[in-house]
């Protein structure tokens, strides 16, 4: 017998949620075969089995919270077909006697299996929150149709599907009495709210940035640039690049590029406080914002001062593709020393970013829209950008913030100039 746990993953994580079951109880399972999803604060982490046998127990449900250390499943030397039926006595109910005041041990809380949202004989591909969602609501996930060109269940579609079962009377809404204001509380049930629990991630996302608001003197100033020459450069140069490095030519290698030698001319830029001592960086690990359905995570380019263009966009493209993927790894995301995150891929056209971490400033990177300005005396009609750098006033004063978005702008406008700073 091979008991399941919930591995250590890194000194900062101690506890996780079952994201999805990939397999279930009666299954042959294969040994360093992939068992189980883990979702923890910062990645999405793969759980194998160490022996070959047949899965005999599943200890935790999708969504559960579970520990470091903790048994979350057993896997038991045989074969799958003999070992199925050995699980269903277990869960079914018993006709014995009343209970009796001391508890009896009952295997079933420990051989059942979770629950089967689907009644085909296939597993239905569907988010976590998609078969939580399924689960309260008694709906067969086969039978729910997903938007999702590629057939993934999202909770959307559950919520959309309208053959679930009745639930229970809706509760009362609760009014204050004391001549306070009226207080209504929506039932879970009703059709005017959808109530969704927040994921593991979600919920260390909205803690972390709380904490930096709440423990950085956090200020964020503007400028814009003008879009001309770069866009005319990676118009220029687009086909010669992408024939010798098999990778488009895009706007962030610039602006990495660009930030990378801000940060040399201003290095507290490039710091972070650490208790009564300011610790400046002499390395340009540059986190990239990528947004997932999860939410935004920010994996980093290491040494990107040491990188081309080139390398900086296929690390980049690797990046993202693993964090949308769920494959990133703890090292994707540790140690960045500043963050690039660029808003305008949504549509927005300003806002103020809040800074990643400890790190010391963050530099948001917003919509490029053609706007009249004023050049050589004359009103002409160019590609702008807004950039913001939002920063930590503590250790970082106007002069050096001001002067380091408008280094990032001069080498963006003058785009020839940043292969003088490679």
């Amino acid at each position: 017998m091979a008991e399941i746990k919930v591995p250590e993953l890194a000194e900062s994580i101690t506890e996780g949620s079952i994201a999805q079951w990939v397999k279930k109880v009666g299954d042959r399972v294969e040994k360093g075969e992939f068992i189980v999803e883990l979702e923890t604060d910062k990645v999405n982490a793969e759980i194998i089995s160490e022996e070959a046998g047949v899965l005999t127990q599943i200890l935790a449900e999708e969504g559960d919270t579970v520990l470091v250390g903790q048994v979350i499943a057993v896997v038991e030397a045989g074969e799958g077909a003999a070992a199925a039926p050995a699980a269903a006595p277990a869960a079914a109910p018993t006709e014995a006697a009343p209970a009796p005041a001391a508890p009896q041990a009952a295997p079933a809380p420990v051989a059942a299996a979770p629950v089967v949202e689907e009644t085909s004989g296939e597993r239905v591909v569907a988010s976590p929150a998609a078969r939580r969602l399924a689960r309260e609501k008694g709906i067969d996930l086969a039978a729910v149709s997903p938007v999702d060109p590629q057939g993934r269940v999202r909770v959307q579609d559950v919520a959309a599907h309208g053959t679930a079962p009745a639930v229970a009377p809706a509760a009362p809404t609760s009014v204050a009495t004391s001549g306070g204001p009226v207080v209504f509380t929506p039932a879970a049930n009703s059709d005017r709210v959808t109530i969704e629990k927040m994921s593991r991630r979600r919920q260390t996302i909205a803690k972390r940035l709380l904490e930096v608001k709440q423990s950085t003197a956090m200020l964020t100033t503007f400028n814009e640039i003008d879009m001309t020459n770069i866009m005319a450069l990676r118009k220029r140069k687009q086909e010669e690049f992408v024939k010798a490095n098999d990778i488009k030519l895009g706007f962030m290698s610039f602006f990495t590029k660009a930030v990378v030698a801000a940060l040399k001319k201003y290095p507290y830029v490039n710091a972070q406080i650490s208790g009564d001592e300011i610790h400046l960086n002499n390395f340009f690990d540059i986190g990239i914002a990528v947004s997932t359905e999860e939410g935004l995570v920010v994996p980093v380019v290491r040494d990107a001062n040491s990188k081309n263009f080139a390398e900086i966009e296929k690390d980049i493209a690797n990046l993202a593709t693993k964090a949308r993927d769920k494959k990133l790894g703890l090292n994707d995301m540790a140690g960045g020393s500043f963050t690039i995150t660029n808003g305008g891929v949504f549509g927005s056209l300003m806002s103020t970013p809040i800074m990643n971490g400890t790190q010391a400033g963050i530099l948001g990177m917003h919509s490029i829209v053609n706007r009249p300005v004023a050049v050589n005396g004359e009103v002409q009609i160019r590609p702008m950008m807004y950039v913001a750098l939002s920063y930590d006033h503590r250790i970082i004063d106007g002069k050096d913030s001001v002067g380091f978005l408008k280094t990032v702008k001069e080498l963006i406008e003058n785009p020839e100039d940043l292969l003088l700073n490679s």
